[in-house]
This record gives C-alpha cells, structure tokens and sequence, in this order.
C-alpha cells in the first residue's frame, strides 16, 4: 500500500497559515518609530508663549509704524521740493519775459527823449515799431489776440454788449463789431472780447 498524501494539499496549507503568528505587529508600525499626531501627551508642534507672541507682535508694529513715518516724511520732502521747483520754473519764465521786454522799454525811453524834437509823423512811426515789437514778444510767450469782427459769435469767447438787426438772415448771430479786444494765453482766455452781435429782434 502507498503512504498517506504528504503535507501538500489543503491541509498542508491550513497547517502553514495556523503557523503564522498575526498577533506579531510589523517593525514599521512600532510605537517607537511613529510620531505622535493626536493632541494629548504627544511632542505636538511647539506652541509660541503668549508673552513672547506679543512682544514679537509688538516689534512688528514698532517696525511697521517706523517705515510708514519715514515714507511719509520723504514723500512730504518729494512734494515740497517739487512745488519748489516748479515756482522756481515759473519765476525763470517770467524772468525772461520780463528781459524782452526790456528792450521795449528801452525804446519808449528813447522816444520820450527826443518827444520835444520829433515831428508828429516820425513819433507815430516809431511808436507803432514799439507797439509792433511788444505784441511780437507777448505773442512768442503765448498770448493770442481776438478781433472777432465778422465771426460767428462764440459765448465762450465774446461778451455781447449790443445787438444790430442783421442786414441779411445769414449774418444772424455774427459779430458785426468789436469793442474791446479779447485775449487768450496758451489757450486760456483771459479776457473775453466785447462785441456787437447781429441779432433778429423777436
């Protein structure tokens, strides 16, 4: 007769599982090598003493307060230096200005020395080369002239003192005289010119 089946069937396999040991926990999950995330007992993250938290807050602030008073204290520094500059700027124009004009004065000088000795003809030359070389000079610097006469009449420009019946409907609101020249600097008016307007009467 043959032997009984070896050790290699089902049973054989019971008898390696019953062998095992689970009640052994794996090396890897030993308490000793595991960190302590629960809250109570563990070495958790360290937790900053009040005290210390607020003198570190505090410096902060103190820091933050010194940065905001300095940078205002340049920025104030910034805009008076700057409103400095720029009347400096506007004093060196007009300085300018002014030694054109100079010359102008010079010549009416001029003309009133020898005002005993011109003829009326020659002092009425010279005085319209003076007057031409002063408009010459406050044009360069940026003041305009305006003579409307026969323009559109612009409110924003003209001030009307009087109206005329226009001659013709499509002189309706056209300016039929000036009387006081107006002017504009650098595109600024500075004093509207009065005028006479052309108005239907209704």
């Amino acid at each position: 007769m043959t032997d009984p089946a070896a050790a290699t069937g089902p049973s054989a396999d019971a008898a390696d599982l019953a062998s095992t040991d689970m009640s052994a926990e794996p090396s890897s999950r030993a308490e000793s090598s595991q960190a302590d995330f629960g809250g109570g007992g563990g070495a958790g993250v360290p937790v900053e003493p009040t005290e210390e938290a607020i003198r570190r807050l505090e410096g902060q602030l103190d820091e933050t307060r010194e940065r905001h008073l300095r940078l205002a204290a340049e920025f104030d520094n910034f805009r008076k230096r700057v409103a400095r500059e720029r009347g400096e700027l506007s004093e060196r124009a007009q300085a300018a200005l002014v030694v054109k004009l100079l010359e102008v004065l010079d010549d009416m000088d001029r003309l009133n020395a020898d005002a005993g000795n011109a003829s009326p003809e020659s002092m009425r030359q010279a005085i319209g080369l003076v007057d031409k070389k002063l408009r010459k000079e406050l044009e360069a610097a940026g003041l305009e002239r305006l003579d409307p006469a026969g323009q559109p009449f612009d409110p924003s420009l003209h001030e009307a003192v009087s109206t005329l019946p226009p001659p013709s409907p499509d002189q309706d609101h056209v300016v039929s005289a000036t009387f006081q020249t107006g002017y504009r600097f650098k595109g600024t008016l500075v004093r509207p010119a009065r005028v006479q307007v052309y108005s239907e009467q209704r």
